[in-house]
């Protein structure tokens, strides 16, 4: 079944107080717009993982990709200008573009000296190897 929620206009009823949209529509004044994650698919075959993340308009210098303490991170950072000049080196128009995404994804069960890398059009292709799964013996304990 479905819910229905009574019209309200505005934020002037209690019915229509939402503290956590409050929070998150102050984060968004305050501290300007955010970026969202880069999204990223993962699907496993017999050998490997395989992730792809999207990145559309990255650079492969831009993108960082690093294996520590039992987790893949990536990073990529994006800085674009836009200058318009008249002829006395004065703006008509100036714009920046920056922002900066990070994930990172746990290791455990991958042989992380042999993941590849690559990128193609916008998406980071990376080959996570599966390391065999030990599993150990079982033992029974002494309860004292």
């Amino acid at each position: 079944m479905f819910e229905l929620t009574p019209f309200v206009r505005g934020n002037h009823s209690l019915a229509a107080f939402d503290p956590f949209k409050e929070m998150e529509e102050f984060d968004k004044h305050f501290f300007g717009r955010q970026l969202p994650a880069f999204k990223t698919d993962i699907r496993e075959t017999e050998q490997a993982y395989i992730l792809e993340a999207e990145l559309p308009g990255f650079s492969k210098e831009d993108i960082h990709a690093e294996v520590r303490n039992g987790y893949l991170t990536i990073h990529a950072e994006h800085k674009s200008k836009n200058d318009e000049k008249d002829e006395n080196n004065n703006y008509i128009r100036r714009e920046r573009s920056y922002g900066s995404f990070t994930r990172s994804f746990d290791l455990s069960g991958i042989k992380s000296d042999e993941i590849s890398a690559s990128y193609k059009d916008g998406v980071l292709l990376l080959t996570l190897p599966k390391a065999e799964s030990k599993l150990e013996e079982g033992r029974r304990l002494e309860i004292q």
